[in-house]
């Protein structure tokens, strides 16, 4: 039983990993849409915590977590290209993250997709820390490929939510979200094929 987190540069294919590995190993994956999803919740009603932390004890906590999200939780793609940032006030928004994820985490045998995992759960027992990166045009045409969008509408994406990124953790206060000291493993998929990651991800966790 294990946490995954994995951080990435937007393009590199942090979720379809992410995807990879929690089918290998059966774990749910929680990405950032979830995360985001439960934060807005939160700022919503104050027992939306509370109810987390009841139910994370019990069986198919994760599945309802998701049903009670319901049809209307945005696509990937649809958040991606959001002219907005798409975020509370920064602090605020930080402070839930803190709550949530650790609830999601306790929970064990999960994939968490972004949102400043390798900070909140820097000391939470069993857990890996992965990072994703990759030139600029590796990331543009990943974006093309997997998302079948055009390359201005990749290029786009793809520095908008680097900027996004980099305000999300500035909210963090923290700026070395690059750093490889922060991650048990970092994966250049330029050097690195996403089958060889999803290997090496799950020889380490087992």
């Amino acid at each position: 039983m294990a946490v995954i987190t994995i951080a990435r540069q937007f393009g590199a294919g942090g979720r379809t990993l992410g995807k990879l590995i929690a089918e290998a190993l059966g774990y749910a994956l929680i990405d950032e849409e979830i995360v985001e999803a439960v934060a807005l919740e939160a700022d919503v009603s104050n027992d939306w915590a509370d109810a987390i932390a009841k139910e994370t004890g019990s069986e198919g906590f994760l599945d309802r977590l998701v049903t009670k999200l319901g049809p209307f939780r945005k696509g990937y793609m649809n958040i991606a290209m959001e002219k907005k940032p798409g975020y509370l006030d920064g602090h605020l928004y930080i402070s839930l993250l803190y709550k949530v994820i650790p609830q999601i985490a306790s929970k064990d045998n999960v994939v968490i997709i972004g949102r400043g995992g390798q900070y909140i759960l820097e000391n939470h027992p069993n857990t890996y820390h992965f990072m994703m990166i990759a030139d600029l045009e590796y990331r543009i045409n990943f974006m093309m490929k997997h998302y079948n969008i055009d390359p201005k509408q990749a290029k786009y994406v793809v520095e908008k939510q680097e900027k996004r990124r980099f305000n999300l953790y500035r909210y963090f206060a923290r700026t070395d979200y690059d750093d490889p000291g922060l991650y048990n493993l970092v994966f250049n998929m330029n050097r690195v094929n996403m089958d060889k990651a999803l290997s090496m991800v799950c020889q380490l966790v087992k």
